[in-house]
Parts: C-alpha cells; structure tokens; sequence
C-alpha cells in the first residue's frame, strides 16, 4: 500500500489532532467534542483552538458534525488521509504470523478448504466479515472426468484440472444414467479433450449442440446432454466467492439499522457489485482499500474494504479480504489481511 503525503493545506498540529480523533472514534464510536480533543491529543491547546482547527479541518472536508455541538467525527475523505498518510501499520510478528498459519491450516484441506477456512479466519480474527473469492487460472487444463450415479437423477462429477485439483459438483440430468452409460461417456470426454483448455472444451460443446440433434448418433447424445451440464454450470464458478461472518457487522452502531443490513446483506447475496470491487484489487500490488463512497455503490457507503490478492506459483489467482465498518482498526486489519493472503497462497502452493 502506498503512502501519499498529507494535505499541503495541513500543519502538523491539524494534522494530530486529526489523528487523534481518528483513533478516538475508531475506539469509541461517539464524536469527539473539542475538550476531549484537546486532552487527548496532549498538547497546551484550549478548546476553542481547538474548534477553530476542527471547523477549518470540516471545510477541507475531513471530518464533519452530525448534530449541532455534538463533536465530529471523520469523513470517507478524512480516513483516506489517515490511512494515507498518518497512520503507523506495523507488520505482524513472527509469533503471530505463526498463529495464523496454524489457524488456516489447522486441517488437512484441499483448495477449496483452504478457501473457506481462510474466510473463516479472517472473520473470527477481525469480528468483522472475511471475503476469499475462489481461484481463477489463466489456464484451466482438463485432465481427467469421472462420474458417480446418485439417486434422482443426480450424478457425482470428479473434474481433476491443471496437476492436481480436484473438484467434485452435483448435476441433475434430465433422465437416468447407469453406472456403465456413465462410464462410456467419460471414457470419450477423456480420450478427445485430456489436457485441453477447459474453455476450449467448453466452446466445442456448443458447437456440438448447435448441431441438429438428429445428425448424432445415440453416445453422442449422451456425452452431449451430460456435459452440457458440467461445463455450462462450471461456467459460473470462477466468478464467486466465499464470505464468512456477515452476522459481525450487525455489532455495529452504524451499520445496525434494519433497512441498511437488509440492502447489505441483499448486495452479498446478489455478489455482482462485491464481485466487480474484487476484480478491482486482482491487479493491484499488496493492499488496496475502498473507504466508504470510495466503493462507488452506496449500499457500502458505510463500509470499508480492505483486500490483497494471493498468488500460486507467481501468479495472482485470487483476492482476499475484509469487509467492515469505515470505524475499523485498520493498523491492525491492513497487516492481518496482507499476512493472511501470503499464508493463502503459501497453502494453495504447497498443494500443487
């Protein structure tokens, strides 16, 4: 995360007291009044300087006054200077990056474990909710298909892709396959797309279905109607993500208005807008924050989103991260989140 220098308009007492009630309200989640401020930030100024540094710190817009004499409290703006420019981030200790690993691999997990249990770490550790979006590869080889019949027209699918990851889905068929059908139609897949690029196979199987059905022959149309199924569900997939711990964010003053959490937590459901900030963050290098408005959708104007992408063998797979009040102590996410994406990736590495 890169620094920027703070507001040239602001002297280094504005700039302290800016601090300072920063990290009173992040603490406290009152406004500050202006006799606090001056006893907090330990220096011989009177109230009333006080007032007048934080009525022209509330003109360039850095913090404001919700009510009439009720103190101030910061703005998307006045945080983004404070993480910017103000803030002291001092990176975990080997202690505690050592905890964090044991906690993420507290088990023996494939990826997708190891997905959820790193959403689940950064949820319990912050109290706040932990966001992972599932690994996208540039290139997503097909290596091996087999298929399990179930009850109800349901069939077992065991997609191993790239070396070693292996995914396993449910799909519901229009009629029923025998273990020996089932066999057959993974013995073709196999046999004509192994190690092929599975949007490449994908793409081939449209085609296959914008045939006239009459012209295949009846293993053709078997090997059609399942994969179908497969590949165009698969299709979806690599544009999700696992979120733990949205129930934290009801402990919040700010955020615990019903029709608030109900528009949050409809945007979680719905994935789309949380999604489109994710892609934001897949390129950018180590963490990058949205700070209220910053997000762009108003639903999260309260909000703050902290991330870090994690990386495989070098290349950037994912993003991970953090969604909590903008009263969040960030010090203490930033390092959190950042340590946890490379522990992430280290995991996910040790797996290929």
């Amino acid at each position: 995360m890169s620094r920027q220098p703070p507001s040239p308009l602001m002297n280094e007492r504005a700039q302290h007291l800016l601090r300072v009630l920063i990290d009173r309200y992040i603490r406290e989640g009152e406004p500050v009044g202006s006799r606090t401020l001056a006893r907090d930030s330990r220096l011989d100024l009177s109230p009333a300087t006080v007032r007048n540094v934080m009525s022209d710190l509330e003109e360039m817009g850095f913090v404001a006054a919700p009510h009439t004499s009720a103190g101030r409290i910061p703005t998307a703006q006045g945080y983004r200077l404070f993480v910017d420019s103000l803030l002291q981030i001092q990176p975990l200790d080997t202690l505690q990056v050592e905890q964090l690993r044991q906690e993420l691999l507290a088990e023996e997990a494939d990826s997708s474990r190891l997905i959820e249990s790193a959403s689940n770490l950064l949820s319990d550790i912050t109290r706040m909710a932990g966001v992972v979006t599932l690994p996208r590869h540039e290139h997503v080889a097909l290596r091996r298909i087999d298929f399990l019949p179930l009850s109800q027209n349901r069939i077992l699918v065991i997609l191993v892709i790239n070396e070693k990851e292996v995914q396993n889905r449910i799909i519901q068929t229009d009629r029923t396959f025998s273990a020996s059908e089932l066999e057959t139609i993974a013995n073709f897949l196999n046999a004509h797309f192994a190690g092929r690029d599975i949007h490449a196979v994908r793409s081939h199987l449209i085609e296959e279905m914008q045939q006239t059905r009459q012209d295949m022959n009846e293993l053709m149309l078997s090997v059609v109607s399942v994969a179908e199924k497969v590949f165009t569900e698969e299709e979806g997939d690599d544009e999700d993500y696992v979120l733990a711990g949205q129930t934290n964010l009801m402990q919040f003053r700010e955020l615990s208005d019903v029709e608030k959490l109900r528009e949050l937590f409809e945007a979680f459901n719905r994935k789309r807008d949380i999604l489109h900030l994710l892609d934001q963050c897949i390129c950018a290098n180590g963490v990058q924050l949205f700070i209220g408005e910053e997000s762009g959708y108003q639903v999260l104007d309260e909000c703050s989103l902290v991330t870090a992408p994690y990386s495989v063998e070098g290349e950037v797979i994912g993003v991970l991260g953090v969604i909590g009040p903008t009263r969040m102590a960030y010090d203490r996410i930033i390092p959190i989140v950042d340590a946890t994406a490379r522990l992430l990736g280290a995991a996910l590495n040790s797996k290929n």
